[in-house]
């Protein structure tokens, strides 16, 4: 390990691009992406994640580039690359491992590389461990160290931020630990945890979302059971909530990179230890299927209020994943369009924090920039934006005179909606 410092962060999306930026006020640092219209946006001061400001960018000392061989300056390296799940649910750390390789070309004795993307316990320090020494022909705490320290952004979080969230680190060896550590003390004013291992590292970052994931699961299953009641869940929980130990989840859909993505990790590498996780993937088969329930709750209402869906007009409103965020990775909101749609429904979708471009281009959906006013027969709340209470956004605004309104997220008061999850 060197006595000068100068980082490479690898990925500059959500995670990696306020990282780098922290990064740059301590440190040379160099902001790798191979998305040469990313590098290009970025350099011209505009971020499409909206995680940091045009003036941020403007002042910042971050280097940026969609060159690797410019890393080579590099010797610490911070892999924040994206790790998914195939159509199958399993892992695939393809992107990773391409990363890996590529950043192994470059590695030089006393390098040391930090892995913060998603993992199943024991990855880092094996199959990732072994890219990089197959592509650079060094040899692990020999040559080279590891470390490991999960990412804990969470999109569109604006006081939960890089900087108030403590980090937790670990390193191949201890010493790597303390290195790794002395980093992140300097731009984490929130403070460090040290793991024992990166293996213990990588677990508590997996069971961290996993741990949601059952909480709104939980959640989701009440809302299917008190609707049979014809109890309102929303209710349920206020209620429930005037006790000081009652955790205030809400049903919902789960999205995103990391709840609906993250369990299936844990849920694999148990599999491969022989142990098969119940409640792990009895959860997460509630929440993949909490689209098709919406759609059967929509057709129910809209049957109990007399309307055909065969060529109704329909408006859902917002499409990412979560509230006042433009990130749509993994939306589940796409997936009650497609389902209405096969009943012959005409549904169009409206999203002010949505990137056209992007919604196109990842799922073949256009975006209706301006919906018609009175002239939807069910209008669908399905992500709880701040806009969505204004005026010119507010359901009520789009719905015919007898138009239905489905509220999935509770953000209008009860008496305005016609049904809510």
């Amino acid at each position: 390990m060197s006595a000068s410092t100068h980082i490479a962060v690898v990925g500059l999306g959500y995670v990696g691009l306020p990282l780098a930026m922290a990064l740059a006020e301590h440190y040379p640092t160099i902001g790798y992406d191979l998305n040469e219209k990313r590098i290009r946006a970025l350099r011209q001061h505009q971020d499409h994640t909206q995680e940091v400001t045009a003036e941020q960018l403007k002042n910042s000392a971050l280097e940026l580039t969609n060159n690797c061989q410019d890393l080579v300056r590099a010797n610490v390296y911070i892999m924040t690359v994206p790790t998914p799940v195939d159509s199958n649910h399993t892992p695939d750390l393809s992107p990773l491992l391409t990363a890996s390789e590529a950043i192994g070309g470059l590695l030089k004795q006393g390098d040391v590389v930090i892995y913060e993307s998603t993992v199943y316990p024991g990855a880092t320090e094996g199959i990732c461990a072994d890219t990089l020494e197959q592509a650079s022909g060094l040899k692990l705490n020999q040559d080279f160290y590891l470390g490991y320290s999960p990412e804990r952004i969470n999109p569109g979080d604006k006081v939960n931020t890089l900087q108030t969230i403590v980090k937790v680190v670990a390193g191949s060896t201890s010493e790597t630990a303390d290195f790794i550590n002395g980093i992140y003390q300097k731009i984490i004013p929130a403070g460090t945890h040290i793991a024992p291992s990166i293996e213990v590292a990588e677990a508590a970052k997996a069971i961290e979302n996993t741990q949601r994931d059952i909480n709104i699961a939980f959640m989701n299953e009440l809302s299917m059971m008190f609707h049979e009641m014809n109890i309102d869940v929303l209710d349920v929980i206020a209620a429930a909530s005037t006790k000081w130990n009652f955790l205030p989840f809400k049903p919902g859909l789960v999205g995103g990179h990391c709840i609906g993505v993250d369990p299936y990790y844990l849920i694999h590498q148990s599999q491969q230890h022989g142990y098969f996780p119940q409640l792990i993937t009895t959860a997460r088969r509630l929440n993949e299927n909490m689209s098709s329930y919406v759609s059967e709750r929509i057709l129910k209402l809209m049957a109990l209020h007399s309307k055909h869906i065969v060529k109704s007009r329909i408006l859902i409103l917002g499409v990412t994943f979560k509230e006042n965020c433009p990130d749509l990775r993994n939306t589940r909101v796409v997936e009650i369009k497609d389902q209405l749609e096969r009943y012959h429904a005409r549904v169009d979708i409206c999203d002010p924090w949505a990137d056209s471009t992007d919604l196109k281009q990842e799922y073949g959906i256009e975006l209706t920039q301006n919906p018609r006013a009175d002239s939807y027969d069910l209008v669908i709340l399905a992500v709880a934006h701040d806009c969505f209470k204004e005026d010119a956004y507010t359901p009520q605004n789009f719905s015919r005179e007898d138009g239905l309104v489905f509220d999935l997220k509770g953000l209008l008061p009860k008496n305005e909606v016609n049904a809510r999850l």
